[in-house]
């Protein structure tokens, strides 16, 4: 699988592009994942950016109930680029390592955590249907709050835009050299 964009060259960026490119450079120490195919639409990387922003740190949920959703939607859209930027981050996150591998291998994970149970719950549900039930939104409800729920839905939709991308596009794990635009 090769990428269906050429590698954006940093020295051809606009002054609007650069500036994005800067800001995410600032907040996340590198431009990889979709934002290479985004930046060729500035203004929708800017939007995306700062919702992702909001959704990677600033939600009401923590870190290992957020890398959980993400790692069921990259596991539901097989998104392997998703996946393999996320595992490691969910590891650090303190996700078991058994949960990760349930995911990955597209088996239900033992979860005996009631609010990751919730989250795993809701997002399956959600990515499966396109809606959820009363039941598991109420539990959800009553587990990670309205703010918590409304935050994972959110969160979600996100990462399932950066699947779609990341697979529409065909792109490849990034880079490690700091600040490279691939694509």
């Amino acid at each position: 699988m090769s990428p269906r964009l050429s590698a954006h060259d940093l020295n051809k960026l606009s002054p609007r592009q650069r500036e994005i490119h800067d800001d995410i450079l600032s907040r996340r120490g590198r431009v990889g994942g979709p934002f290479p195919v985004w930046l060729r639409n500035p203004e929708l990387a800017e939007c995306a950016q700062k919702l992702g922003a909001y959704c990677r740190y600033d939600t009401c949920l923590p870190p290992i109930l957020s890398e959980l959703a993400i790692l069921v939607v990259a596991g539901y859209w097989d998104a392997p680029v998703e996946w393999g930027i996320h595992a490691p981050i969910a590891r650090r996150a303190g996700l078991p390592e058994q949960v990760i591998l349930d995911i990955e291998e597209g088996r239900p994970p033992h979860l005996e955590d009631s609010k990751a149970r919730a989250v795993y719950d809701y997002t399956k549900e959600l990515l499966a249907s396109g809606r959820v039930g009363d039941a598991i939104h109420a539990r959800a409800v009553s587990e990670l709050s309205e703010s918590g729920v409304i935050d994972l839905v959110a969160l979600i939709g996100y990462y399932s835009l950066v699947a779609f991308t990341l697979n529409a596009f065909e792109m490849p794990m990034p880079e490690e050299k700091l600040g490279s635009v691939s694509g």
